[in-house]
């Protein structure tokens, strides 16, 4: 049975392989034609946009992994059915629990790559493009509200108004409030740099504290300033949270917990990052009914056709769930988890009544 098992992991993970390349190509295609009309704009030019695209795949292989296992394992088990070879298996004594088994381990390799891929690769290499393409294009990082970054920091509140590649920050000021919530002073900078390990070198420093019936204006040429906000933090604005690390998801949701602010989106994120490498799992005992049928190249097809469906229906349901979860102040777990859950029930079900039959 050994010989089998290696036989079968052979062609599973080939077709897998097979198809993460094809789809890689194809998201890669778009992605170029994405960035060519960025092409011109200040430096950015186009082998810039073929190194912000290439950067960029560490995180496509992340995304795409458990749609290119299902449809590599569904694809490999077609053509074994459609050779008989799987009738021979099962005629020889392998049972659907031992070719199930077979399929998990390959399956879990492809689990746990995904996992290191999410890990260690994907979020560096994605800050990497984002920085580059942003430095090229003589860009700082983009903020939703016009009045630039607004950070809370025990009791301050920061607004930034320029966060540059580099993590220095321009156009910088500190609101300090007291315990009472009135306001003790105002802070303005030009510019800060961060000075390990938890402190920024503001310069051309213009201080507003206000006493009880008057106010008091000082001019400092630098002040050093300590503040829990650091580059980790500020990283998160150019990588969202489903391509971010564990390390660095923990820090910044630690960070809003500590300012009493709302953390669903990072939780959620969290949960993802541990059991979307689970989702390789699923796809493969979601795949094994389709080998036991007898078809024709067209039914293979058909196959193919339905699993491209499949994965694209797990991919929308991933963003359903969390999106929903952060409206809905949902479970964080159940949020994450909901979409592999929905497809191992269904997977089980067609699992049943194929053995029924």
């Amino acid at each position: 049975m050994k010989i089998y098992r290696r036989y079968l992991a052979r062609e599973v993970s080939g077709a897998i392989l097979l198809v993460l390349v094809a789809f890689l190509a194809l998201f890669g295609f778009f992605d170029m034609i994405n960035e060519v009309k960025s092409v011109g704009k200040g430096a950015y030019q186009l082998h810039h946009a073929v190194a912000f695209v290439l950067l960029r795949m560490p995180g496509r292989v992340y995304e795409l992994m458990p749609v290119a296992v299902l449809i590599g394992t569904l694809y490999a088990l077609s053509t074994l059915a459609r050779h008989s070879e799987i009738t021979v298996l099962r005629a020889s004594g392998m049972s659907t629990r031992s070719l199930l088994s077979s399929l998990i381990m390959v399956a879990a390799v492809f689990a746990l790559l995904t996992f290191v891929i999410g890990e260690a690769v994907a979020p560096p290499s994605e800050r990497a493009a984002q920085q580059m393409r942003l430095q090229e294009r003589g860009k700082a990082v983009g903020q939703e509200l016009r009045s630039g970054l607004w950070v809370r920091d025990e009791r301050s509140f920061i607004n930034v108004r320029t966060v540059l590649p580099d993590t220095r920050l321009q156009g910088i000021r500190i609101y300090d409030f007291d315990k009472d919530a009135r306001l003790r002073s105002v802070t303005e900078a030009e510019e800060g740099v961060y000075i390990p390990p938890a402190s920024w070198r503001l310069s051309k420093v213009v201080r507003t504290s206000i006493m009880d019936e008057r106010a008091e204006l000082v001019r400092l040429p630098d002040l050093e300033w300590r503040s829990a906000l650091n580059p980790d933090i500020l990283s998160v604005l150019m990588v969202s949270p489903e391509r971010m690390s564990l390390l660095h998801l923990a820090a910044y949701t630690r960070h809003l917990s500590e300012n009493k602010q709302k953390t669903q989106r990072y939780d959620i994120a969290m949960w993802k990052k541990l059991v979307y490498p689970l989702a390789a799992l699923v796809m493969v005992a979601l795949a094994l009914p389709f080998g036991y049928t007898h078809d024709r190249v067209s039914g293979v097809s058909l196959k193919i056709f339905t699993g491209v469906m499949l994965g694209v229906l797990f991919h929308m349901l991933n963003g359903l769930f969390s999106n929903l979860g952060a409206i809905n102040s949902w479970s964080p777990f159940l949020s994450a988890i909901a979409p592999s859950a929905l497809f191992m029930l269904a997977a089980v079900g067609m699992i049943w009544w194929f053995e029924r039959r």
